[in-house]
């Protein structure tokens, strides 16, 4: 076992995925192997999730796993959300963790192992130092994290905003939006990559800019983004806030091609009660009107949202307000949480009343009246053709992703015949499902005929 190899577990949503991969560049950068096996390993790094209880447990499973399997010599250092909001919590409850660094100091990585390697120390070594925000100092790493053709693109990090079921702003504190020039360079690298598609990412995309002064941020750099890297094909928004999607991001959206008809907006709940209590937009009337402004901007638009179900204080009516607005608006893709109770953030008082019980068969009829739209929407494209982004092929079957499906989180188009992967082909669709589309490639020929 090499010292100078190290392997990474990234746990949680994309915007970690990124900083293990930037974690990564800077190991490689300081002569650190990469290896993809956690017994080769003379460093083991697990990037963790902290946002709600089940990620919690996931990473602490984790993290016991490895440490139970700990060979002599090998470092195990936990990191991330969880470890910065609970660091010492998190050794107590994994014996065999050597060090601990949270999310707003991940680009020290390097010089944590390197305190600890070497160094017969009885205690974990703590580097969580007092940092308002995540911090932005990146090495000159790469802040982005690269899946097959495809590239999620971290512009900002941190909150602003109240949610009062959210922790986020207290692991990474308030939002800081990254230089428009440094993205605008990672979008240049990674066109010269070959990455045909780049999502957007941060906890907020439509506050990015807030904090250099720029007025409608987020439209203006996706203008920069179509000009400065006009060979990628998609450019992807995700996790757009309400009251915040503004008519210059409409605009921007349905006039640049690049740009998808794509968007992610995070709703959480229909009624304004339930909306008030967690301190979040509860203007209903605006969301009823910017949909259809965006509708009628962008007919092909896939809009997806999320809902929370068992909220303190949700009552059987209020939930019915819920299920009823999901029936109306008829959204393309559709998340569901149950209400995970966050000691620390402004929920607290609220406690966690709703049973268990009530929270699953509410996230059972909202998921069911979901699927039934979802198939009804998806049968829409049945004979249409679209252009698919090939990721994979097994078993004379090839995967791959419309404009309307964001990686790992939506459906997937299952084209016939194997077909290397990389690569944006039109596609025939035959056949629809809850969740997925299946169908043909079309050839030139074919092509030409149609036309």
């Amino acid at each position: 076992m090499n010292k100078k190899t190290f392997h990474i577990i990234s746990l949680g949503c994309a915007k970690n995925t990124v900083d293990s991969d930037s974690m990564a560049q800077l190991l490689t950068k300081s002569g650190y192997k990469n290896v993809s096996s956690p017994h080769q390993a003379g460093v083991l790094i697990v990037n963790t999730c902290g946002f709600i209880n089940i990620a919690k447990e996931e990473s602490r499973g984790v993290l016991a796993k490895l440490a139970a399997k700990k060979k002599n010599g090998q470092v195990l250092i936990a990191a991330g959300c969880l470890t910065q909001r609970y660091g010492a919590d998190v050794v107590q409850d994994v014996p065999g963790i050597d060090g601990i660094i949270g999310t707003r100091r991940w680009m020290d990585i390097v010089d944590v192992i390197e305190a600890l390697q070497g160094v017969n120390q009885p205690e974990p070594r703590y580097h969580l130092p007092e940092a308002t925000t995540v911090g932005s100092e990146e090495h000159g790493v790469l802040r982005a994290a690269v899946q097959g053709a495809s590239a999620y693109l971290k512009i900002a990090d941190g909150c602003r905003r109240p949610c009062a079921f959210c922790a986020i702003p207290l692991i990474k504190g308030t939002a800081v939006s990254r230089p428009v020039e440094s993205i605008l360079a990672e979008a240049r690298i990674l066109q010269a990559r070959g990455m045909h598609e780049i999502n957007l990412i941060a906890q907020d995309t439509t506050d990015y800019g807030y904090d250099l002064g720029l007025k409608n941020g987020l439209a203006y750099l996706l203008k920069k983004l179509t000009v400065d890297a006009p060979n990628i094909d998609w450019i992807r928004v995700m996790y757009a806030y309400p009251g915040f999607v503004t008519d210059e991001l409409i605009e921007v959206m349905a006039t640049r091609k690049q740009v998808v008809h794509y968007l992610d907006m995070p709703l959480q709940h229909a009624h304004p009660s339930v909306l008030r209590r967690m301190k979040r937009p509860t203007d209903i009337e605006w969301v009823y009107k910017t949909v259809e402004k965006m509708r009628k901007a962008i007919p092909d638009l896939a809009l997806r949202t999320t809902f929370i179900v068992g909220y303190p204080g949700e009552t059987d009516e209020q939930f019915q307000t819920l299920l009823d607005f999901v029936k109306e608006m008829q959204f393309d893709k559709l998340g569901v949480f149950k209400f995970s109770f966050e000691p620390g953030t402004a929920s607290e008082p609220l406690g966690d009343p709703i049973p268990m019980e009530v929270k699953a068969e509410r996230f059972k009829r909202l998921m069911k009246t979901q699927q039934q739209i979802s198939l009804a929407r998806n049968k829409t494209f049945v004979g249409r053709k679209l252009d698919i982004l090939l990721e994979g092929a097994g078993k004379g079957i090839s995967i791959g992703r419309s404009y309307r499906d964001a990686p790992e989180i939506d459906g997937l188009v299952l084209v016939k015949g194997k077909i290397p992967p990389g690569q944006i082909i039109p596609v025939r669709i035959t056949e629809a499902m809850v969740y997925d589309l299946s169908g043909t490639a079309v050839t030139k020929r074919q092509s030409e005929t149609k036309a």
